[in-house]
């Protein structure tokens, strides 16, 4: 119920040294809030740090203009002024969005009225959507949907664009999050978002237009390093997200037929990248040693990651417990894939006493492909039955259509 005086949506612009954009853009922000948006809005310029005149002319247009205040931290971090601040409002939705205005505010509606409305619990801008209209460097296009990937691949990641700057999040569900969120930089919003999704938590995803500011001023290489980190740092959080689940969470719809051909897909594309491994790694050896003992090592090396791979991102397992007692496991299906890869060099090597590498090499990989049915059918009912989670938390977004929007 709105309490009367309160805004229902709350719109954070995270602001360090804008002194040039800030007096345009937040003008142009509470028009278009006065005169297109139908809901109650505040603005608050989230002051993070700046040693320009940027505070002085966020208190001047506090102080002009209604429904507009500015909030000041010494110490600069996007992910910290958006956590101080949405800690601390009451407003039913809080949404953010960069001071430049690269998204179209045609978009802001769409953005929160599915929270308003309780259809969803998280709702973030895509840049990456088909429909999506985006003007922007290559440099930058390609670094964006590398990242987007890159979580895919090592969290399991199903929303689209972690960071456009324009997102909105439920107050209540924001106050049950933010303590849980480590990061105070510009990997803040993708790990809040790991972890919404984690608690199966509705992340609904609006296309929008977006311009790229030429002016920007974000250090590339410093912020992939700090995105790098917080990804090797959630690959190994254990953080409790249950109370979240039982309280916001909503249960999944399976399709088993389905759920069984993404497993076997996640399987077969680790499949490949540790066949390729051991092929480069089989070349290598063989220069020097003989062909059964470079056979030996390169799989006895790629079984390892193999097994480490598949436990993540295959089967779901996180954490450190039963890690070596999987790996142990692991060695067996090694150990039959070494016996038919062995068996199948010797067979070669008494039909042709000095066969060609790339003989070898194509034998080898037959004698793999033979040999990853049987691990698959090792992996699915023994190596990893114990304490493999379901496969709920990995369904791909085709099995997801009812429990977020697109």
């Amino acid at each position: 119920m709105q309490i009367p005086g309160h805004p229902r949506v709350e719109i954070v612009v995270p602001v360090k040294n804008e002194e040039h954009d800030l007096g345009p853009n937040i003008r142009r922000l509470r028009e278009f809030l006065d005169t297109a948006f139908p809901f109650p809005a505040e603005v608050c310029i989230a002051d993070n740090g700046s040693t320009d005149a940027t505070y002085e002319l966020g208190l001047l247009l506090a102080s002009e203009l209604p429904g507009v205040r500015i909030v000041r931290l010494e110490q600069s971090g996007r992910g910290r002024a958006l956590k101080q601040v949405w800690s601390a409002s009451n407003a039913e939705v809080l949404a953010y969005m960069d001071v430049d205005l690269s998204t179209n505010l045609n978009a802001l509606l769409p953005l929160v009225a599915p929270l308003l409305a309780g259809h969803s619990d998280v709702a973030i801008g895509t840049r990456l959507a088909k429909s999506s209209r985006v003007v922007r460097r290559p440099k930058r296009e390609f670094i964006s949907r590398s990242y987007n990937l890159l979580l895919r691949a090592t969290l399991s990641a199903h929303f689209s664009d972690a960071q456009c700057g324009f997102k909105a999040i439920r107050a209540d569900v924001a106050h049950e999050l933010l303590p849980l969120v480590e990061d105070i930089s510009w990997f803040f919003d993708t790990e809040l978002l790991v972890l919404a999704e984690k608690a199966g938590l509705r992340i609904h995803e609006v296309p929008v237009d977006w311009v790229d500011d030429l002016d920007s001023r974000v250090a590339i290489a410093k912020t992939v390093g700090e995105d790098l980190r917080g990804i090797a740092r959630l690959m190994r959080s254990r953080v409790d997200l249950e109370p979240v689940r039982q309280k916001y969470g909503r249960p999944r719809i399976l399709d088993p037929r389905t759920a069984m051909a993404a497993r076997v897909l996640r399987f077969c594309a680790v499949g490949v990248l540790s066949t390729a491994a051991y092929a480069l790694l089989y070349l290598v050896l063989r220069q020097g040693m003989p062909a059964q003992v470079a056979n030996l090592l390169a799989l006895l090396i790629t079984a390892v990651g193999n097994t480490t791979l598949n436990r993540r991102i295959t089967f779901g397992v996180r954490g450190v417990e039963g890690r070596w007692r999987h790996q142990l496991r692991g060695l067996v299906a090694f150990g039959i894939g070494w016996s038919l890869t062995a068996a199948s060099l010797w067979l070669l090597h008494t039909a042709i006493a000095v066969p060609h590498q790339a003989v070898e090499i194509t034998v080898l990989t037959i004698a793999n492909l033979a040999a990853t049915v049987v691990r698959f059918s090792l992996f699915q009912t023994w190596v990893f039955d114990d304490d493999a989670p379901t496969l709920p938390a990995f369904e791909p977004p085709a099995v997801l259509d009812q429990t977020r929007s697109n």
